[in-house]
C-alpha cells in the first residue's frame, strides 16, 4: 500500500502542479462553468482517449496523458461547484481556488484508499482502456442524474460519480507514469 500511496501522490502532485499554473494564467474563470458543463468536458476528454486507443494514433500533439490529467483536474473544479454552485463571475482567489482543489483532492484519495482497502488493489489488473470506458460511464451516469435535477432512488449521487472519474483518470496516470 506504501508504494500505492507514494504513487497517488506522484500523480496527483503532477495534476495540481498544472491546476496551479492555470490558475496563475487564468484565475479562477472556471467559477462561472456550470456542473453540466464540467460533466461534458469531462466527457470530451474520456472521449478522445478512447478514440486515440480505438484507432491507436492521435493527430493532435496532446496524447492520453494530458487528457487524463484535464479529467483529474476538471473533476475536481466539479465537486467545487457542486459545493459552492457556480457563479456569474471570479468570485474567489488563486488562493482559495487551490485550498479547495486540495480539500477535494484530499476527500476523493481518502475515497480511493478505502475502496483500494476493500477491492484489493483490482484496478492494477485491469486494462487501461477499462479505466477509459468506466469514466465514460460514470460520465453517463452522471448526465442522467443531472437531467433529473441531481435526484436519485438508491443510487450515488454525481460528487461519488465526480470522485470515481477522478481515481479512474488518477490509475491511468499511475500507470503511464510507472508502466505497470
Amino acid at each position: 500500500m506504501t508504494d500505492t500511496r507514494e504513487q497517488f501522490e506522484h500523480v496527483i502532485g503532477i495534476c495540481r502542479e498544472l491546476f496551479a499554473k492555470k490558475l496563475k494564467d487564468y484565475g479562477p474563470a472556471w467559477r462561472i462553468l456550470r456542473a453540466t458543463s464540467l460533466t461534458d468536458q469531462i466527457f470530451i476528454k474520456a472521449n478522445r482517449i478512447r478514440s486515440i486507443e480505438m484507432k491507436g494514433v492521435s493527430r493532435i500533439d496532446e496524447g492520453v496523458r494530458s487528457e487524463l490529467i484535464g479529467i483529474v483536474n476538471y473533476g475536481i473544479i466539479g465537486l467545487i461547484q457542486l459545493s459552492l454552485g457556480h457563479s456569474v463571475r471570479e468570485d474567489i482567489t488563486s488562493e482559495q481556488a487551490l485550498k479547495l482543489y486540495d480539500q477535494y483532492m484530499t476527500q476523493t484519495k481518502e475515497l480511493m484508499y478505502a475502496k483500494n482497502h476493500d477491492y484489493d488493489e483490482a484496478w492494477r489488473l485491469m486494462r487501461p482502456t477499462s479505466y477509459t470506458d468506466l469514466i465514460l460511464s460514470k460520465v453517463h451516469r452522471t448526465k442522467q442524474i443531472e437531467d433529473n435535477q441531481g435526484k436519485t432512488l438508491v443510487s450515488e449521487g454525481i460528487d461519488a460519480n465526480y470522485m470515481d472519474m477522478v481515481n479512474y483518470a488518477l490509475f491511468g496516470l499511475i500507470r503511464i507514469e510507472y508502466g505497470e
